[in-house]
């Protein structure tokens, strides 16, 4: 069986000696057995790290490259005016940490998620049309694994905050720090 261990980042078709299409639930995964689209069997082998995304390039123990493609799937694809009514939108979905992909087309602005009945409604609320398709589901990287930096260091002391909500609750945080401050923190 072919191994896939290692990421080369975003590869052209052309540079691809085969291809893999997978659905977003199984580009998050780094432990995976699959089947490339020429048929051939393959593990993937990788470290923990950004999910793949369409285009990404795999290279595997034999020197093969393999380019990742976003598979077609249930999404839901809720179009809305660019500008104020985009920016509340990807908002109100974001403030609810959900995975979403941006983007225009012919059509205009778009938000995609996966089908959710509860965010389905939200977006109707605040002026979307709805579109129940398949499509590619390839959601934005979160803003701590854009440019490669990923936010998974550790740190050593621990920290309680309240923070002032409509709600009234209050959050508490900790967080391990194995590093050293260039500050002192009073706490």
């Amino acid at each position: 069986m072919l191994q896939l261990t290692e990421r080369l980042g975003p590869i052209a078709a052309a540079e691809a000696d085969d291809s893999l299409t997978l659905r977003y639930d199984d580009r998050i995964k780094g432990r995976l057995r699959v089947t490339l689209d020429s048929g051939r069997e393959a593990g993937l082998f990788l470290d923990r790290g950004p999910v793949l995304r369409h285009g990404d390039g795999l290279l595997s123990t034999d020197g093969s490259r393999i380019r990742v493609l976003a598979a077609e799937e249930p999404v839901v694809t809720a179009r809305v005016e660019a500008g104020l009514p985009l920016a509340r939108l990807c908002y109100h979905l974001g403030n609810r940490h959900v995975t979403l992909g941006i983007g225009e087309d012919e059509q205009g602005s778009w938000v995609r998620i996966a089908p959710d009945h509860v965010l389905e409604d939200l977006a109707e609320r605040l002026g979307a049309r709805l579109q129940h398709h398949q499509a590619p589901f390839d959601p934005e990287p979160g803003a701590y694994t854009m440019a490669g930096h990923s936010h998974g260091h550790s740190h050593g002391h621990s920290h309680d905050h309240s923070h002032d909500h409509a709600n009234g609750h209050s959050h508490g945080h900790a967080h391990e720090h194995d590093h050293p401050h260039p500050h002192d923190h009073a706490h």
